[in-house]
């Protein structure tokens, strides 16, 4: 054979032919039947509704963290300012105190400063109350609560700085503008207890937290003056142990004065004659009772009680007295007198016009334990 010979030719399979007629075309490669295309579906909405109660748990879940945010922030600003508001009471109390022991008026000066300026005083508990994170629906209250910390900061550096001269002899114009002071100390509590406070408690119960209750905060009632008394400068006079402003002009006609009649203290009456014995410690109150014996009405009486060769006393006014009712006021000593027998001497201080004396005054030996 040569190698130029023709090979032979491959043969080639004859085409098959597709039958005609009935029979569907196959599936192409990839496609879903009718009822595959229907789980498809389902699985989709099954995903989607899913999907849908995912969002909406985590939406409730974050509103549910916001509203507990809220609440925790209303709580944490009203229980911050029931704890000013009780420091700011402790302040009262040691002001109030200060003034009604009496003292050097230097001492008594540096005393009163340091309440304003000093650590824990009027100033620092006026910054803290500022620095308190305040939520909006606080923000109203907020406002006010400053105001009513302002106010007591300033009226007591003002009294501070009047102390000094409202103890000298001429003192009269300082006991008026302490007693003005008292004013906007009264003014204060009328804001935060009308206003501030319950501003607090409508935000509160705003979003269902009651205050004053177990598992709410504390919304305190405590004001800073003790007594509407401190008010009046003859009453600001009487604590300080200084001399009351006179408000009398040329005295009515008619008698005028009181008389004494008995002084007791814890229900005891003391007796002239002896035989009282009292608790030095802590310092007695006197029960003095008294009698307008004058034709005429008098204004500011003065009631005194002091323990022989000690520094305790105590003294009080009645801001007015009607002729021929009887009176009872109540004098704390300043301080614990020491133990042992002394003489105890209870005054109602004369009256412009009051010419008759003797019986304004009694004297009682005690015996101090």
């Amino acid at each position: 054979m040569s190698f130029f010979d023709e090979a032979d030719e491959p043969q080639t399979q004859p085409r098959m032919r597709r039958p005609r007629g009935g029979g569907g075309r196959p599936p192409r490669r990839g496609g879903r039947s009718p009822s595959q295309q229907q789980q498809y579906l389902v699985r989709r909405v099954a995903a989607g509704a899913v999907l849908l109660v995912i969002v909406i748990v985590l939406a409730l879940g974050i509103h549910s963290c916001e509203v507990s945010q809220r609440n925790t922030a209303l709580r944490n600003y009203a229980a911050g300012v029931a704890v000013l508001v009780a420091d700011s009471h402790q302040t009262s109390q040691s002001l109030f105190g200060d003034l009604a022991k009496g003292g050097g008026a230097v001492a008594l000066q540096n005393e009163i400063n340091n309440l304003a300026n000093g650590p824990g005083g009027a100033v620092s508990q006026l910054s803290r109350l500022k620095g308190l994170s305040v939520p909006d629906e606080m923000k109203p209250a907020q406002t006010k609560m400053v105001l009513t910390f302002q106010m007591r900061s300033d009226a007591i550096a003002d009294i501070a700085s009047r102390v000094q001269s409202a103890l000298s002899k001429s003192g009269a114009d300082a006991v008026n503008a302490i007693a003005a002071d008292m004013g906007i100390l009264y003014g204060s509590d009328a804001i935060y207890k009308n206003y501030a406070g319950k501003e607090i408690a409508g935000a509160l119960h705003g979003v269902g937290i009651t205050p004053n209750s177990l598992n709410g905060p504390p919304i305190s009632d405590l004001q800073f003056v003790p007594n509407l008394q401190w008010l009046t400068p003859s009453f600001v006079a009487a604590k300080l142990g200084t001399s009351v402003p006179s408000a009398h002009g040329k005295p009515t006609p008619g008698t005028h004065g009181h008389q004494l009649n008995s002084c007791s203290v814890a229900g005891t009456t003391l007796l002239s004659g002896g035989g009282n014995t009292l608790a030095a410690n802590p310092p007695p109150t006197f029960s003095c009772t008294f009698t307008n014996t004058g034709q005429n009405n008098e204004t500011d009486v003065v009631v005194k009680v002091q323990v022989s060769g000690t520094s305790a006393k105590g003294q009080t006014v009645e801001p007015q007295t009607t002729a021929g009712q009887q009176y009872t006021v109540q004098v704390s000593l300043n301080s614990p007198p020491p133990t042992g027998v002394h003489t105890v001497t209870a005054t109602v201080e004369p009256v412009a016009g009051e010419t008759v004396t003797s019986n304004n005054t009694q004297s009682y030996p005690v015996t101090f334990h």
